[in-house]
């Protein structure tokens, strides 16, 4: 039994949520987005909760019941409030600036890399060494950080790259004479 597909998702004040067979459709404040459960999940609306369960007791109807409660969840928050990563640039003349809507960094390489943001994400510079992505989508959030972050990633040894604010990278020693 999941434990996390059990508990019903409770619809926050101030969104709209739709059930239609297989998608659950959320409108809210920052915008509105859908997501469409697997045939072996079934989904109900009652009492401004929505409810997961599994049609069948197949092992893939159960293993996508406490996956599918997840991405319900997360269209709710996301359309309420909203998700965002934040990036920390490390290294001397390494930095980031926006021309545009686009990101723009100087990561040591010959060329700046110049990097165009997926609708329905923004990206904000409030510092030269510091990117925050947000936008309603968490897996869009999540997909163009690591984008970013696979320009240049951090290095063990100096801790130069891009990495996530609450990243630890773990640093290694330099060789000895």
């Amino acid at each position: 039994m999941s434990r996390i597909g059990k508990k019903p998702v409770q619809v926050p004040a101030g969104i709209t949520a739709t059930v239609e067979g297989q998608k659950v459709t959320a409108k809210g404040p920052k915008g509105e987005l859908f997501f469409v459960a697997n045939d072996g999940i079934g989904i109900k609306l009652e009492d401004n909760a929505v409810v997961v369960t599994p049609l069948t007791q197949s092992k893939e109807a159960r293993s996508k019941w406490g996956m599918s409660r997840t991405m319900i969840e997360n269209i709710f928050k996301g359309v309420k409030d909203g998700y965002e990563r934040k990036l920390e640039i490390n290294g001397v003349g390494y930095r980031a600036s926006l021309q545009g809507k686009n990101l723009q960094l100087a990561l040591g390489f010959s060329h700046d890399v110049v990097y165009e943001p997926p609708q329905g994400i923004t990206i904000a510079v409030p510092k030269p060494t510091e990117i925050v992505v947000s936008g309603i989508n968490k897996q869009q959030v999540g997909q163009v950080a690591a984008e970013i972050r696979e320009y240049r990633g951090p290095e063990p040894y100096k801790g130069k790259g891009v990495k996530y604010a609450e990243e630890r990278i773990v640093r290694k020693e330099g060789k000895k004479k």
